[in-house]
């Protein structure tokens, strides 16, 4: 039970052991992190009286970054032109979260480019991970299946 009284419906929580990643479609196993959302802008809008009548929407920022192992990071460099991955053509990056026993969630992170490239290592350092900054144009939010 939580702790608030309720029952668990099938005790299964999302973790990192059911993230499979795929850019343009190439699964990824060299990630050790991502993060991605979206901003909307909002306003109350006033009229007669003091609170608001009205809500208006205005424009959605994404933002995502990916942090990958170094050798990841030389694959996907060899398919630059000229080894910048900023000159990558945009791609699409697929989230899916698969729980052996709960509900299948996938989101697309959608005409990505990275915006850096860069490497930060040192004394001790087993293994390079490089987080790298995108630039989404938008994000399709988790269909269930």
């Amino acid at each position: 039970m939580h702790n608030n009284g309720i029952p668990l419906i099938n005790g299964v929580e999302y973790g990192w052991a059911d993230v499979v990643l795929c850019i343009n479609g190439v699964p990824v196993s060299g990630i050790t992190a991502i993060s991605y959302g979206d901003k909307q802008d909002m306003q109350n809008i006033y009229g007669a009286g003091r609170h608001p009548v009205g809500r208006g929407k205005g424009r959605i920022t994404p933002s995502a970054k990916i942090t990958l192992l170094m050798s990841e990071v030389v694959a996907i460099q060899s398919q630059s032109v000229n080894g910048r991955i900023q000159d990558i053509a945009p791609f699409d990056i697929t989230v899916s979260y698969l729980p052996a026993n709960g509900k299948i969630v996938t989101d697309k992170i959608r005409n990505c480019q990275f915006v850096e490239n860069k490497r930060d290592t040192k004394e001790g350092d087993m293994s390079i991970p490089v987080e790298l900054e995108l630039l989404p144009g938008f994000i399709d939010w988790g269909k269930l299946s």
